[in-house]
């Protein structure tokens, strides 16, 4: 189940609203002004009922006139089609990069089939063009290119109050999965730039993909800080890295499902095409069940995951 705890407001300005959100849902930024109210990042599918009554619940009636996404992701698109079915004539805004794979609902370019993750169908009406500006709650928001943890997301920055909208691009401990990198294409030099971006541009309130507000300029340099140091780590040891975002899908799952026969759990696993595609490239002959499953232990190991015996085998739980 999803979990939205009110974002600290003392540090937000007039007009912007944080909904924090729990796993599996990214946070949702309602901005509110002239031009009516925009929703930053839709949160994932089976949180879409939520998302929609959160919006409702802000908006007294009011319609939504935006929908912005910093990225294609599903726990931060898979909200879209909810809200355009609630909202009509709701103006979806993407970044440019995957523009024509939305357009096409191709399930593979875009990340949805490889991970073994949902996202309900949308259209989208603009793109967020890095290097232009949008008007958001009465103000100019420029709009950045952010790549690293996925190579067409943008960040959304407003320099008069220096409030940053940053995706999974700066978390308070971190940043999300470079999946570049697990395809073995290059992703942590561009995880390195957007850094440098973010610290060029000197916010002094970060709103982040997942996590709390980081407010004040000491807490985002500690929080630059923090993401530099994970991404040394996992740039001298990018096996640290893979193992990690392998341990992320599972969880993923897991926490979607909150229970699972194992024996359901390993068949998912063995056709999600991202794990079969580490596997390949990394099983290092171990059979693909077994590889899983060693994973799966180690979730259990580090109480992020539980095994219990059920009358029909053992079953998997979320912690």
């Amino acid at each position: 189940m999803s979990t939205t705890a009110p974002a600290a407001t003392t540090a937000l300005p007039p007009g912007v609203r944080v909904f924090e959100r729990g796993w599996l849902s990214s946070n949702n930024v309602l901005i509110d002004g002239p031009e009516g109210a925009t929703l930053v990042d839709s949160g994932y599918a089976s949180h879409a009922a939520q998302t929609v009554a959160l919006v409702e619940q802000a908006l007294q009636g009011r319609p939504l006139r935006r929908l912005l996404n910093t990225h294609l992701h599903s726990d931060h698109c898979g909200g879209n089609a909810a809200l355009q079915a609630r909202f009509a004539g709701v103006q979806t805004w993407i970044p440019p990069g995957q523009a024509e794979a939305a357009r096409a609902w191709d399930e593979a370019a875009l990340s949805f089939r490889a991970t073994g993750q949902r996202c309900p169908r949308f259209a989208f009406d603009a793109l967020l063009q890095p290097g232009q500006a949008l008007a958001l709650g009465g103000h100019a928001w420029q709009i950045h290119a952010a790549p690293g943890h996925d190579p067409h997301a943008v960040l959304l920055f407003e320099p008069q109050r220096r409030l940053l909208i940053s995706g999974d691009a700066l978390w308070p401990n971190g940043f999300g999965v470079v999946f570049p990198e697990l395809d073995g294409e290059p992703g942590f030099a561009e995880v390195a730039a957007t850094l440098d971006a973010i610290e060029a541009l000197q916010p002094l309130l970060v709103i982040p993909g997942h996590g709390a507000l980081i407010a004040g300029a000491p807490a985002v340099a500690l929080a630059l800080e923090r993401a530099r140091s994970r991404l040394a780590q996992f740039a001298t040891q990018p096996e640290r890295h893979r193992e990690y975002a392998i341990k992320v899908l599972l969880k993923f799952r897991l926490i979607e499902w909150q229970s699972a026969a194992l024996s359901d759990f390993l068949a998912w696993a063995e056709g999600t095409p991202y794990l079969q595609h580490l596997h390949r490239r990394h099983g290092a002959g171990q059979g693909l069940r077994p590889w899983v499953q060693q994973r799966i232990d180690e979730l259990v190991r580090s109480q992020a995951a539980r095994l219990e015996l059920g009358p029909d085998g053992p079953v998997l739980l979320d912690a």
